[in-house]
């Protein structure tokens, strides 16, 4: 094994994964949960942007409707965001030949 080569590999793909992580942070997911009611808007990196709030679901007397729908679009938005960040950074590490649990 030439240690020289693999450790220019190593930076190459340093490079690779901060350049792949900063388009994921520019990527947008956007949820939308209760029929449109409550919409989550997160980017690639799991960081939610912003929450809109339909004002049909404010209602003093209901308000633990309203949480749960702020936390189911917020649970899918970031889980949406995730799946997109494995799959890119899987095909980054593609090929590879990395052990089982060594793919990031």
């Amino acid at each position: 094994m030439n240690i020289a080569k693999m450790m220019k590999q190593a930076q190459q793909m340093q490079k690779k994964m901060a350049s792949m992580q900063e388009e994921l942070a520019e990527q947008i997911v956007e949820k939308s949960v209760g029929g449109g009611k409550v919409v989550v808007t997160a980017n690639g990196a799991g960081d939610v942007l912003s929450i809109k709030i339909d004002k049909a679901v404010v209602d003093p007397d209901d308000i633990e409707m309203l949480e749960d729908l702020v936390l189911l679009g917020v649970q899918q938005a970031i889980a949406e965001g995730k799946e997109k960040s494995s799959s890119e950074m899987g095909k980054l590490t593609e090929g590879m030949g990395l052990p089982p649990g060594m793919g990031l």
